[in-house]
């Protein structure tokens, strides 16, 4: 069915409504200036609901929404840009100092890492890498939980088949390792594909995040940048009230969390830059010392 967004009556009332209301529920900030971007990613959704327009739409997903209307709205409005090898450095902290001291401190019980808004996933799959290549999954019992909002993005995450673009930081010698050839596409090896789970999480649900936040390591990078200051504050909220100390929060490197949380310190360890919970700077700092030290 053909229609045009600008007919579906998206006034300047209706767009700061919506925008409240997708700031509320998903987190994600939008100004007046994006109202068209906006409408051209909606609009599909209005037509398919069988709506007359923006303002039918909005009181639908506020006060009747079906089970997959919010679901859509994240598909719609999701930015899914991520690749395999992805700021490398941190990923590398984590793996090479991070998981050899809480293994010995778990010692036995399964370590528990999130890849959160891990869009089509190939974050979680970078982390499963770095572990298989250090060995650490015949050493340790290691699990890694992958999640996103999208439903689109985490059902091809599933599925394991990328293009090229994904591979475009990845070293060749591990593309061939971990991927077989499908086309013009590669496919994850079922060895490593099996070493990560996936679920669909709405930071902005404490319940969704409560499922996942109680481990040691969250990696949460290159999502807080589409987040109002006030839905960073409260993810972090729900972060710092779940997860165990010590614990280590990765984010992106350009995003900063400095004046919107007093209970991560951030600290430098193995060359890159980490959030940690559990102890005052400068207890902190020497925790990070000692696993320079001794790694």
């Amino acid at each position: 069915m053909p229609y045009r967004a600008d007919s579906l009556g998206l006034s300047g009332h209706v767009t700061t409504l919506l925008l409240e209301l997708i700031h509320d529920r998903l987190g994600l900030h939008y100004t007046a200036s994006e109202s068209d971007n906006l409408a051209d990613r909606l609009a599909p959704l209005v037509v398919s609901r069988g709506l007359a327009s923006f303002l039918d739409y909005y009181y639908q997903l506020k006060y009747s929404p079906a089970d997959d209307d919010w679901l859509n709205v994240m598909d719609a409005l999701s930015i899914q840009e991520t690749y395999l090898w992805r700021e490398i450095d941190q990923l590398r902290t984590v793996v090479d100092y991070l998981v050899p001291h809480l293994a010995a401190a778990y010692r036995g019980s399964p370590l528990r890492i999130w890849s959160a808004a891990c869009a089509t996933g190939e974050e979680p799959l970078t982390i499963a890498m770095l572990l298989a290549e250090a060995g650490w999954f015949a050493r340790a019992p290691i699990e890694i939980a992958a999640t996103d909002a999208s439903p689109s993005a985490i059902a091809r995450a599933r599925t394991g088949v990328y293009g090229r673009r994904s591979f475009r930081n990845l070293p060749e010698a591990l593309r061939d390792k971990y991927f077989v050839p499908q086309g013009d596409r590669w496919a994850v090896t079922p060895e490593l594909k099996q070493r990560v789970s996936y679920d669909i999480v709405n930071l902005m649900d404490d319940s969704d995040v409560r499922r996942h936040a109680a481990v040691p390591v969250v990696v949460c990078r290159n999502v807080f940048i589409y987040f109002s200051d006030t839905s960073i504050r409260r993810v972090l909220s729900a972060f710092e009230q779940a997860m165990p100390s010590p614990a280590f929060l990765c984010v992106g490197v350009s995003e900063s969390l400095l004046r919107r949380t007093s209970t991560f310190e951030l600290e430098e360890i193995g060359g890159a830059f980490v959030y940690v919970k559990g102890a005052p700077s400068e207890p902190s700092r020497a925790w990070a010392r000692g696993i320079e030290t001794t790694s």
